[in-house]
């Protein structure tokens, strides 16, 4: 069984407000792409990796006027991949769903949020992921109301193998827009920074119950953070995706991903990259690490060959013109995919 990950950057533009498929030669979100050729390029991208789920990132926005998992589901059909069946948690306002895409003869798949509905005011217990969390993160003794954006989904999912969890997440950290100079912008982006972390907290809350639960488990999505990736780091101790991984906690309580391991192995090494983005101001793109699968101990003798889907740093991606290009074309992040054998 595969499974995936991936970011798509603007996907909810390539649909008109019924859901269906916008395939003409309109602008997409995406520079200098129209939308036909997003649409064919994810297609193909779909088709390559060939998963079984796939934790769709940025998937179509939903609303009182649009349905983000009838748009998806619209596009599997296009693509024709297995993968066909949607499944969405808590629909947000940001027009950036996360959604399950999956095959129905392979698994079924249903929203079970776990933890507790709060007020506005929130609870210090860590509760649902669509309520409010109270945290103090530094030492004015005053707690922070935290919220997501984009809540997780949290997916049970059953097999002929058994079942295992998935958390889906995107994890983000806003730009300090409104700042009116150098010392306002760091303000801003400080405390933005601090709620990310914050929400990572959060997330490994809920890792933490499901360990202890003996729950098999997988967490995918985009973290936007990483060891190293920026200078609130040594600020903050640690990165996000540390938190979330428990690097600091037991073996047993730990989450795995190879890719995130060999980051946190040596930072002035050459690193893995699931995004590329181009940086105007600077004229050249910046490669990173954003994008993770992560395995609970209970999964990780099953699980195998980890693959980001890269188009320079995949030989097989590199090696495949059409695929290269297409992957280049499709998103600014590429595909994460990991290998599950059956149990024993």
């Amino acid at each position: 069984m595969r499974i995936a990950t991936y970011n798509v950057e603007w996907f909810a533009n390539l649909f008109d407000d019924a859901g269906a498929l916008l395939d003409d030669g309109g602008w997409s979100g995406r520079q200098d792409v129209t939308r036909e050729d997003q649409i064919a390029a994810l297609a193909q991208v779909f088709r390559a990796i060939d998963a079984d789920a796939v934790m769709v990132i940025e998937a179509p926005d939903s609303s009182r006027h649009r349905d983000g998992a009838l748009a998806l589901a619209n596009f599997a059909a296009l693509a024709g991949i297995r993968a066909r069946e949607v499944l969405i948690g808590y629909p947000n306002d940001t027009q950036q769903e996360i959604m399950l895409l999956y095959d129905p003869d392979v698994m079924s798949a249903r929203h079970d949020p776990v933890g507790f509905e709060t007020g506005k005011k929130g609870s210090r217990n860590p509760p649902r992921f669509d309520s409010t969390f109270r945290i103090d993160l530094d030492i004015d003794a005053t707690e922070d109301l935290i919220t997501f954006s984009k809540p997780p989904l949290e997916a049970a999912i059953e097999t002929a193998q058994g079942g295992f969890r998935m958390i889906g997440a995107h994890v983000k950290s806003k730009a300090p827009h409104g700042a009116r100079n150098r010392d306002d912008m760091m303000r801003l982006a400080i405390a933005n920074r601090r709620k990310q972390l914050a929400q990572c907290i959060w997330l490994r809350a809920r890792v933490t119950h499901h360990l202890e639960e003996g729950d098999p488990l997988i967490l995918a999505g985009d973290l936007n953070d990483g060891p190293g990736l920026d200078e609130f780091e040594e600020l903050f101790g640690r990165s996000g995706v540390e938190v979330i991984l428990g690097s600091d906690l037991p073996d047993e309580m730990q989450l795995y991903d190879p890719h995130a391991a060999r980051a946190l192995q040596s930072r002035i090494a050459a690193q893995p990259a699931t995004a590329r983005f181009y940086l105007r101001d600077e004229n050249r793109y910046l490669s990173a690490l954003l994008d993770y699968l992560m395995v609970c101990p209970l999964m990780r003798p099953r699980a195998s060959d980890w693959r980001i889907w890269h188009p320079f740093d995949d030989p097989a991606c590199w090696r495949n013109d059409t695929l290269c290009k297409a992957l280049l074309t499709a998103s600014d992040h590429f595909p994460v995919t990991v290998q599950l054998a059956a149990q024993d």
